[in-house]
């Protein structure tokens, strides 16, 4: 049980005891000092049990590590892949490229990173590392078999060693180490400065991985499908964008991109930015003699344009741009005298 939940449940229970409430209210310390001991030795268990789980992180780490790259895996043997259960939400989801790049490695090599796996119970092995072999192995190759070596530690280790096994993985998308990082902030209660430091990533890379908690529950179930589409420039984008109130554009406009590969992450950018409104068209005015047309005024924001037709248009408009300057200035002295 993490750190964060253990404090919950200690505290929930004195709040809904009312005898065990009453008697803590008489035993506790009636003196400000007393009250000041009080809370500091809470502080202090708190810290001691986040020391202990910092300590479980760096453990976890310090053994997937090792398995990964086989320092140990002079003790992997061949097991029933019947025997192997997937935990949800740890294995990794891998492009279509990835995916059948690492089929047709497996179909033509002998398995050089043994499975990693817990022993449970009833005969039953759980899945640490190696999700995506075990899948292709089962589903793609139709084997029986696979070399595995199991892990020896905690439930709480496994799942540390899960989650790093991935963010040690070197073409890891970032949303998936945003996930990693969820999950292992769930399991330990650790704040995200001390798995941030354990993971080994620049403080400005996460930074910008944490920009996936700027989008909505929605939006990252649709990215969670395919986290190669998106990386985390373009969620700190997306991100700002629904901080300004364009929640449906930014869900609709992830949901194209994963779903078209043509689609590329700055096109889905600019289909979820607010359209702005079209300008106006500039309006036209003919002036006519009977009926023929003389010229057309028109304008534009700021500026008014007078075209003049006929092959005499050029020696049209020299002359009437002295009268139109004529007629402004009057009508402007006039106003001014007003």
């Amino acid at each position: 049980m993490s750190f964060g939940k253990r404090l919950s449940e200690r505290t929930s229970a004195i709040e809904v005891d009312p005898a065990r409430a009453a008697t803590k209210a008489n035993e506790s310390p009636r003196t400000s000092p007393g009250r000041m001991f009080e809370a500091q030795s809470l502080v202090n268990q708190a810290e001691q049990e986040r020391d202990a789980a910092k300590l479980e992180l760096s453990e976890a780490r310090k053994r997937i590590e090792e398995l990964e790259t086989g320092a140990a895996s002079a003790g992997a043997v061949d097991i029933d892949i019947d025997t192997l259960v997937e935990v949800p939400g740890r294995r990794r989801v891998l492009s279509k490229d990835e995916y059948e790049e690492l089929r047709a490695n497996l179909a033509s090599n002998r398995l050089v990173h043994p499975v990693v796996y817990l022993p449970l119970e009833g005969g039953k092995n759980e899945i640490i590392s190696g999700h995506n072999r075990v899948a292709i192995y089962r589903d793609d190759l139709k084997r029986d078999r696979i070399r595995a070596i199991p892990f020896n530690g905690t439930r709480v280790e496994a799942e540390l060693g899960a989650a790093f096994s991935n963010l040690l993985a070197p073409s890891l998308p970032d949303f998936e180490k945003y996930r990693q990082f969820q999950r292992m902030q769930e399991l330990c209660g650790l704040t995200r400065q001390d798995i941030i430091k354990a993971s080994g990533l620049s403080q400005s890379h996460i930074a910008r991985i944490l920009a996936f908690d700027g989008l909505p529950e929605e939006a990252r179930a649709i990215i969670a499908k395919r986290p190669d589409r998106i990386g985390a420039n373009a969620a700190e984008g997306f991100a700002a964008l629904v901080k300004a109130g364009h929640v449906e554009s930014v869900t609709s406009a992830l949901q194209r991109l994963v779903e078209d590969d043509s689609m590329t992450q700055e096109r889905a950018l600019a289909l979820a930015k607010p359209k702005a409104d079209a300008p106006p068209r500039p309006e036209t005015l003919a002036v006519n003699i009977g009926k023929r047309k003389l010229c057309e005024v028109t304008s534009r924001a700021s500026v008014v344009a007078v075209r003049f037709s006929g092959k005499d248009g050029e020696a049209k408009a020299g002359e009437w741009s002295r009268r139109i300057h004529e007629f402004i200035q009057r009508l402007a002295e006039e106003e001014g005298k007003a």
